[in-house]
């Protein structure tokens, strides 16, 4: 598991939000915790009646020694007055490739199709009342102004995944800041974007072209910064440094085998404030708030009752989960045939995906479950994707969680909490989880957010990573 979809969804919404007037391009550098990761370009395009706006990005994260590239386009149609007309998207991962073509007609009806590892689907949406694009958000913040004080609130669609998400937005006064070129006057922005779980907060320095010059974000407890320069500034070689080690969560004592088969009650703080964080309450796992402090409950088993059943999507396949293609369909039946119960359809599943997968590593990005299903190889992500897919092609509700994982080493470090991700699958009337890349889920396994296998809606707790401090682990009574 690794932060990147997320953080190339949360970029490109907040420099989209105040998207430039003038210049027709801009060049932009980013950097995590000083380190420089990779470059955006913006561009705006008045074509007659219509305006052309494309946000490009390229990074590249250091994770373990293996370096994961990202490249993400996304460009927004839009009449004069910011009325949406269409949309292309493009994403590519360590050689995985996501496109979408959408159009929005008059009555707001959404037609899009999309392919995923070279598997189209056509779907349809809705366009959310009020939502707005790049020049729609444009014209919003020219008619609000710049004065300090200024206050207000847009809801801002991300093609990437069909969602539109509120953006508050508050001006506050000019300030001296230092960016390529020497120092400027540029006028302070700070932007809330409303994700689940965990609502973003950003800081934007823009000059009164409504031109954005520099954005600062917290993301893996580091700090990513935006600078806009020029573009042999933004295209200057990136620069190495792992990531990964931190997200990791040390944890205050060993965990020994007999410790993951029973409850575990953990107490975890976030060392810095970051918002209303939310950390879910699934059938095996209760959180509970102890002043600034969240005590989560884990247990091995789920319990009846604990959440609602699932919903028709949760059985359905989708972009990344393709339980429907005729590969997913063959192993689904080769890895679990017959008629059987769906507690041993799955414990089977999850042994065959185990197997399965024979090139394990971190130098896949983000495969779908069909891709997976071809290359057979992948890290914790691609084991989820897969096994749920398979679960689905099977007739079992799945979802996917994604948190945190124990081990006692990872990357020279010892007794850690490390990015990771699961299958939660509907079995005997509750969410039960499974886990191919271990081999098992135990008490060792805490929830930051669960979905349905698309990567922009995957991390909706990895805004936490970097941040949460593991303060105590205690043994819990059984629920």
């Amino acid at each position: 598991m690794h932060p990147l979809p997320r953080l190339a969804c949360l970029l490109l919404l907040v420099v989209a939000a105040a998207a430039q007037a003038a210049p027709e391009e801009t060049w932009m550098s980013v950097t995590l915790d000083g380190r420089k990761i990779g470059h955006m370009l913006n561009r705006r395009e008045v074509r007659d009646d219509r305006v052309v706006t494309t946000q490009t990005m390229n990074l590249g994260i250091e994770r373990a020694g293996i370096t994961v590239a990202l490249e993400v386009s996304e460009t927004h149609e839009e009449t004069a007055a910011g009325k949406p007309l269409a949309f292309h998207t493009r994403s590519r991962m360590s050689g995985v490739e996501s496109t979408s073509d959408g159009t929005v007609a008059a009555d707001g009806a959404i037609t899009v199709r999309s392919s995923v590892g070279g598997l189209t689907q056509d779907k349809q949406a809705t366009w959310p009342a009020g939502a707005l694009f790049s020049e729609g958000l444009r014209l919003e913040a020219v008619r609000r102004g710049l004065a300090p004080g200024t206050r207000y609130e847009s809801l801002a669609y991300q093609a990437l995944n069909l969602e539109a998400f509120a953006l508050t937005t508050t001006i506050k006064p000019a300030e001296l800041v230092d960016v390529p070129g020497g120092r400027r006057e540029l006028i302070r922005v700070e932007r809330e974007l409303k994700l689940p779980g965990l609502p973003l907060t950003s800081t934007d320095w823009m000059d009164r072209d409504y031109q954005v010059r520099k954005v600062n974000m917290s993301q893996l407890g580091l700090k990513l910064e935006v600078l806009a320069c020029d573009q042999a500034c933004a295209l200057a070689p990136n620069q190495p440094g792992d990531s990964l080690q931190q997200a990791l969560v040390r944890a205050p004592r060993s965990l020994k085998p007999a410790d993951l088969q029973q409850p575990l009650r953990y107490r975890l703080r976030l060392r810095e404030a970051a918002g209303n964080v939310e950390f879910p309450q699934t059938g095996e796992q209760r959180v509970d708030r102890n002043g600034a402090a969240r005590v989560v409950t884990v247990s091995p088993q789920a319990r009846v009752g604990g959440e609602a059943p699932p919903l028709p999507a949760d059985s359905q396949p989708n972009d990344w989960l393709q339980s429907n293609a005729s590969e997913i369909v063959r192993l689904a039946e080769e890895a679990s045939p017959g008629d059987k119960k769906p507690a041993e359809r799955m414990r089977e599943l999850e042994a065959f995906v185990a197997g399965y997968i024979d090139k394990k590593g971190l130098s896949v990005g983000y495969a779908s479950a069909l891709e997976t299903a071809r290359s057979r190889q992948g890290d914790c992500t691609e084991h989820a994707l897969l096994l749920a897919a398979l679960g689905r092609a099977r007739g079992i509700p799945t979802r996917i969680a994604t948190g945190l994982a124990f081990t006692e080493q990872f990357g020279g470090a010892e007794r850690v909490f490390v990015p990771h991700a699961w299958v939660q699958a509907w079995v005997d009337g509750r969410w039960q989880s499974y886990d191919a890349a271990l081999g098992r889920f135990d008490s060792g396994h805490i929830a930051l957010g669960v979905g349905d296998g698309d990567p922009w809606r995957f991390f909706s707790g990895v805004g936490t990573l970097g941040n949460l401090q593991l303060e105590a682990i205690d043994k819990a009574p059984a629920h």
